[in-house]
């Protein structure tokens, strides 16, 4: 397995603070990021003083908590496994871990108008050419050398989303919608293992995996199926406490958050995140009142079991018990 050395990376001046020297490989994207944002009047001014306090404190409490739970991954080198999630725009310098819903279909679409792999606009990037056609690299394709100078000078970006919710949001797309690979897959194989008396139908066809089912699963040390990126934690998806992310967003402003970043890395002016679900779009996005009808379905040892299964993710990027029965 290769590796590559790890670090303190670059932190871009004028939104994120710095954290490490200029070399002569960080002097562009230092210069184009400063540049473009720069306030041009109050409001921007409000708004880059807030963002930059924001990640400030994100990037503290994950340093903080990594120190406290995993204070020796900082000094371990890094694998080409631990950055296989990693899409790579040269360009703009970027780095985007991808993050199973949390908008990395929208994500990618980006990443491929700011990369020139695509002249058509974002909203008519279909769904399969935006994970299947979009021709961008991901950061374990490079050789080590490669993958440590984009690690040192590329502006590393991760967005997360709340993980409980999240996991509701996987698996209404993949086990409540026609998904064949996830029922013949997945569902075969949790039908066979957690439900009494299932159906000769059932366990051939793997429909109707129910939210308990998953949930048993998905907490079982011995589950029956592998895991999925759809809902692998993030801790474990994307490491930040060896990679230290540079810009670490939420789902839950997503829109504000992913603008304030592209027009900090320079993208075209007419360039924004589109906040459009292509995904089974007549669905309602899973919100916390939908994430909490799902979970309303378990017993509170259920409960506990699933926030323990995300724990890492709850501490490294702040987000409150979602139910009270938790400890």
């Amino acid at each position: 397995m290769e590796v590559v050395p790890t670090g303190q990376f670059l932190s871009p001046v004028g939104f994120l603070g710095s954290r490490s020297p200029v070399t002569k490989c960080h002097r562009k994207l230092h210069k184009s990021v400063s540049a473009s944002s720069t306030p041009t009047g109050g409001e921007e001014a409000v708004l880059h003083q807030r963002m930059a306090r924001t990640q400030e404190s994100r990037r503290r409490l994950l340093a903080e908590v990594c120190s406290k739970y995993q204070a020796d991954v900082s000094q371990q080198p890094v694998s080409k496994r631990q950055v296989s999630r990693i899409y790579v725009e040269d360009r703009s310098w970027l780095l985007y871990c991808e993050v199973p819903k949390v908008g990395c279909s929208n994500w990618k679409r980006v990443l491929m108008v700011l990369s020139g792999a695509t002249t058509s606009s974002i909203r008519d990037i279909p769904h399969n050419a935006a994970h299947k056609a979009n021709h961008l690299r991901r950061l374990n394709s490079y050789d080590p050398d490669g993958i440590a100078q984009r690690l040192r000078s590329y502006t590393k970006v991760l967005f997360v989303r709340e993980p409980l919710e999240r996991l509701v949001s996987a698996f209404r797309d993949k086990f409540e919608n026609p998904e064949s690979y996830y029922h013949s897959s997945f569902g075969r194989a949790i039908i066979s293992r957690y439900r009494v008396n299932a159906t000769l139908k059932a366990l051939r066809s793997g429909d109707g995996v129910t939210f308990r089912e998953f949930i048993q699963y998905l907490v079982d040390v011995r589950r029956p199926v592998g895991m999925d990126i759809h809902w692998q934690s993030v801790s474990k998806l994307c490491n930040p406490c060896l990679l230290h992310y540079d810009f670490i967003g939420r789902f839950e402003v997503m829109e504000e958050e992913a603008n304030f970043l592209l027009r900090s890395i320079g993208a075209p002016a007419n360039l924004t995140y589109p906040d459009f679900k292509d995904r089974n779009p007549l669905e309602e996005r899973t919100s916390s009142r939908i994430t909490q009808e799902y979970f309303s379905q378990l017993n509170a040892t259920e409960r506990q079991r699933a926030f323990e299964f995300y724990n890492m993710d709850y501490l490294l990027f702040n987000y409150p018990k979602p139910f009270q029965d938790l400890h």
